[in-house]
């Protein structure tokens, strides 16, 4: 439900909204919602100094209760990192 919620506030918002898509993620202590967006859309989602990236965890932290809730924006050109 969160990822969903989140999916359909960041299409609101971009200019791509066809390659949006979120992936939820079981991490030990939290859960992550990680945001795959356009690259030129990157500026849109974070805002000016963060602004609405922080607005928009602060909807899906509200909306998430007591549940521990990570949210990481990433452009779909970026490669994934390796863990070692």
């Amino acid at each position: 439900m969160l990822a969903d919620a989140l999916e359909h506030l960041v299409r609101g918002l971009v200019a791509n909204p066809d390659d949006v898509a979120v992936s939820d993620l079981d991490r030990r202590r939290t859960r992550t919602l990680e945001v795959r967006v356009n690259p030129e859309d990157v500026g849109k989602v974070i805002g000016r100094q963060g602004r609405t990236a922080e607005a928009l965890r602060t909807v899906i932290g509200a909306l998430a209760g007591r549940e521990q809730v990570r949210i990481d924006f990433v452009d779909v050109d970026r490669r994934p990192r390796r863990r070692y």
